[in-house]
């Protein structure tokens, strides 16, 4: 009687914590990396573990270095609020490399990969992708820091089907088959030496806006790479919407992976008609963006009123017309 008392224990025991293991399944499951596992690129789109095309809205943070004053966001409470308030799916990490700027990556590793390590780990907990961005205009003349960063990163996170690697923000006028393409070739070599499968996102020339041009002659030799294209939507119309879509025509897969609601430089006034014409875009033909970004400097582009709480919790009186506006997007997408 004894034995059969105890092995009766041993049964609800062993019942009990699988019932407790399937309840923290299913609320790791009902994340959206859960849902879809490893990203990959197919053709023009990007794809899911299941080969399907998917599309995800989020927030791209702003740049991480202490001096323009976005670092206060890089925290876990703000990545689980945009999670829970914004819907937002997937976020962005711009990594402060411009060799102009003196406490950007070049000169305060230690500092600046801090902050993107705490948000990346805060994203792979809460179940989101996460876009991992070498936020420079000048990364051809930091090649080595960008392998050694970008090493790094694949190292510590490349296990992770919720990583996204941007090798290059905003190129400038430089040209794509002398700059950009040799560059981006070198920086991938190093990350694939790590992580085969992730994708790669390679920024295009003009602030990444030439898209067009990078798909006559897209980057071979390697399965999961994607092209960047950025927009503002007050001073981005048509006629980009059009280098983007012969890039689409031409085959090659775009992540937006930073867009605005104003003018090219921050400011402005947000302009709803033309971003709901983007929006549209977007849905169309199944694209991943970010909107910039999660920051209470005063200027347009930013998400937040100068007062927002730099731990999340904000309600819309916080919230500027353009943070208003992404919300109303990426919390319906």
């Amino acid at each position: 009687m004894r034995i059969f008392i105890f092995c009766l224990f041993i049964l609800v025991s062993c019942n009990s914590k699988k019932n407790t293991q399937k309840v923290a399944e299913s609320t790791v499951i009902n994340s959206v990396v859960e849902k879809n596992g490893f990203l990959s690129v197919k053709g023009n789109k990007v794809v899911n573990s299941f080969g399907q095309p998917v599309s995800f809205a989020g927030n791209s943070f702003f740049w991480s270095n202490e001096y323009y004053r976005g670092d206060g966001f890089y925290n876990k409470e703000v990545v689980a609020w945009l999670k829970k308030d914004w819907n937002a799916k997937i976020i962005r990490l711009p990594m402060t490399a411009d060799p102009d700027i003196h406490d950007s990556y070049i000169f305060d590793k230690e500092t600046n990969q801090k902050n993107i390590e705490i948000a990346v780990d805060a994203a792979i907990d809460l179940g989101l992708y996460v876009i991992i961005d070498w936020h420079s205009h000048k990364a051809e003349d930091n090649l080595e820091e960008s392998i050694e960063f970008f090493t790094q990163m694949a190292t510590k996170y490349g296990k992770h089907p919720n990583i996204i690697y941007e090798i290059y923000n905003e190129p400038l006028k430089v040209t794509w088959d002398d700059v950009i393409k040799p560059y981006a070739e070198k920086v991938i070599e190093a990350i694939r030496k790590i992580d085969k499968k992730n994708i790669i996102v390679v920024g295009t020339a003009h602030w990444s806006q030439d898209v067009d041009k990078a798909s006559e002659n897209p980057i071979i030799g390697y399965d999961n790479i994607a092209y960047t294209l950025h927009f503002y939507a007050a001073s981005h119309k048509d006629w980009l919407m059009g280098k983007a879509q012969k890039a689409l025509d031409n085959g090659v897969a775009l992540i937006v992976t930073e867009w605005g609601t104003v003018e090219a430089d921050g400011g402005g006034e947000a302009d709803p008609e033309s971003t709901k014409k983007w929006m549209e875009f977007m849905r169309k033909n199944s694209l991943i963006h970010c909107n910039w970004s999660i920051n209470n400097k005063d200027e347009g582009a930013s998400a937040l009123k100068p007062n927002a709480s730099l731990k999340g919790g904000w309600k819309d009186e916080d919230l500027t017309i353009s943070g208003k506006l992404a919300k109303k997007y990426i919390k319906n997408w």
